[in-house]
């Protein structure tokens, strides 16, 4: 997939400035379902940010309209569990990080694009492969 913004699929980088590694194959993850935050001009919801989940934040966004850990077997989705990761919309991390919510996340997994929304800064307060 070409697109005006970003590389394609495989040649994505991550927050800082290297490959963008798999986030997660169980449950698969990604815009595209393909284990990685690999985003694209048609990613609206921009699914860049890879969390660990947690049974807050899974509250969190089910409060907020988005409910992440009830199985949906029409779609295929089995509903997602704390200590999962996930290809998160950025937007809904950074409302979680203000709010004082936000899951841990995996900057070797986290697409740069991520960046157009949340700070970098912000990102590594709540990393967990940041040595």
């Amino acid at each position: 997939m070409k697109t005006r913004d970003f590389p394609g699929r495989g040649n994505q980088l991550n927050v800082l400035g290297g490959p963008l590694l798999t986030c997660s194959d169980r449950p698969l993850t990604g815009f595209f379902r393909d284990g990685c935050c690999n985003t694209a001009d048609d990613d609206f919801g921009s699914h860049t940010v890879c969390v660990v989940l947690t049974a807050e934040f899974l509250e969190f966004s089910k409060a907020r309209g988005n409910d992440l850990s009830t199985p949906r077997p029409e779609y295929g989705f089995d509903g997602l569990q704390p200590g999962q990761r996930w290809c998160l919309c950025a937007a809904r991390w950074l409302e979680a990080y203000q709010a004082g919510m936000a899951p841990q996340v995996a900057l070797n997994s986290t697409n740069q694009a991520a960046l157009e929304i949340v700070p970098l800064a912000a990102l590594k307060q709540c990393a967990v492969d940041l040595h």
